[in-house]
């Protein structure tokens, strides 16, 4: 799959300052205020061909700063709309995510007299069908609530200029494709596409072909200095050990995220991080809207450090201070591999990403690991291993007969140290 690339005499070098760019005084005072200074590679290479109406194919990696680099050509090509009818759409692959891309724009739109909604499911339709008869200019959307909206006859997209598809790839991995064509067929005049992915191919490439138009195309790598900050580690486990493994490895202070693959997975392994004294919230695409809210309110602000979540969940946990993530269940797929692993080591943070491997896992891990590139054997829980010295809490309670501990309402995460040379049982592979 090739995008068209920018043609010649295009600047699309990096950019020293937002205001350098094109982006208007409000617009570049408002990043001022929020201490956003200097563009990201992926904005200083798209915001200024986005202005200028090209249609833009972008490849960046998460938390390589897409939601500005569509957001801020959003917020200027953007006019005032009248009711039910806005003038741009972001549509994106889950709740989460919606209401992060909302909360980042909207105190930059409101600098221009504009409205920005988040329109998902798990809330009242009704809410979202007065707040559109109020008037939104900017509408961040799922796909499947903004289909119910269309049906329903609260939503037109006849005065849509700007679309923005945003992690088009999960939208394609969830199966959402068709929902999307359908709304984009509901634009009847022609309209600019934004379209920004951690990947390129398959599904993503027809909505390319079908959608845009000369698309600019902008692909920015992982930062090498970022990589380097992200250390790897893949522990062999057994199954009745494995909760309190990965309570060992969390426990310390900071921030942890868990992946697992199915809801009810992510209820039980709660349930027994509790019971282990870990403080853990659970997000998943069974539990309310207001629920999953204060999750990520809770984990965001520390009181809650350790969160359990499903693969559906992982695009939508935008956390810069990650310090852990744990693939309790190891994923399918080096997509959702480095997806999950992308939560940490951000901002110019550190971090630590450790899978936890049954037996039988072993070779679907070992050609997981070779598809993402990554060199890091497997190893068994053996205190004379070096690399398990940077699991920083790790002191796991390997003692099946050992009575669980009570649940505890107040935890002080304290990190305990581990002296290399203690005895510890090992896991061998079978």
């Amino acid at each position: 799959m090739e995008c068209a690339a920018p043609a010649v005499g295009d600047d699309d070098g990096d950019a020293g300052s937002f205001a350098a760019l094109g982006l208007s005084a409000g617009v570049v005072r408002a990043l001022d205020s929020a201490g956003i200074t200097s563009p990201f590679p992926i904005q200083a290479r798209t915001i200024r061909h986005a202005m200028a109406g090209r249609d833009i194919c972008g490849k960046a990696p998460t938390g390589s700063g897409k939601t500005l680099a569509f957001g801020l050509p959003l917020i200027e090509l953007t006019a005032r709309s009248r009711p039910r009818k806005p003038g741009a759409l972001v549509l994106v692959p889950t709740r989460e995510l919606a209401a992060q891309v909302a909360r980042t724009l909207a105190p930059i739109a409101r600098t221009r007299g504009l409205r920005v909604a988040a329109i998902f499911g798990g809330v009242s339709v009704r809410r979202h069908s007065v707040e559109l008869q109020r008037g939104v200019d900017i509408v961040v959307a799922t796909p499947g609530r903004l289909n119910d909206l269309l049906d329903r006859g609260d939503l037109d997209l006849g005065d849509v200029r700007v679309a923005v598809l945003d992690e088009a790839d999960q939208m394609a991995d969830m199966g959402f494709l068709p929902q999307v064509e359908h709304i984009l067929r509901q634009v009847p005049g022609p309209f600019q596409v934004l379209l920004f992915s951690a990947t390129l191919d398959g599904d993503v490439d027809r909505l390319i072909r079908r959608y845009q138009h000369d698309p600019v195309s902008v692909e920015v790598e992982t930062d090498a200095e970022q990589e380097a900050a992200r250390s790897f580690r893949f522990v062999a486990v057994e199954d009745s050990e494995k909760a309190q493994v990965a309570a060992a490895i969390v426990s310390g202070p900071g921030r942890s995220l868990l992946f697992v693959r199915t809801q009810r997975a992510a209820d039980r392994l709660g349930r027994q991080l509790d019971q282990l004294g870990v403080r853990a919230g659970v997000l998943h695409g069974g539990i309310s809207q207001p629920g999953r809210e204060r999750v990520l309110r809770d984990f965001a602000a520390g009181s809650r450090p350790v969160v359990v979540a499903t693969n559906v969940a992982a695009r939508g946990l935008h956390v810069d201070g990650v310090d852990t993530v744990v693939h309790y269940d190891p994923p399918d797929d080096d997509k959702a591999f480095v997806h999950r692993s992308g939560r940490t080591a951000r901002a110019g943070a550190s971090g630590l990403v450790v899978t936890l491997v049954l037996w039988h896992q072993v070779r679907d891990v070992d050609a997981l690991r070779a598809r993402a590139g990554l060199r890091e054997a497997i190893v068994g829980m053996d205190s004379s291993d070096p690399r398990l010295r940077d699991l920083a809490a790790w002191e796991p309670p390997l003692d099946a007969e050992a009575p669980t501990p009570a649940p505890a309402p107040e935890v002080t995460h304290q990190r305990r140290s581990w002296a290399p040379g203690r005895p510890r049982r090992s896991f061998a592979r079978r």
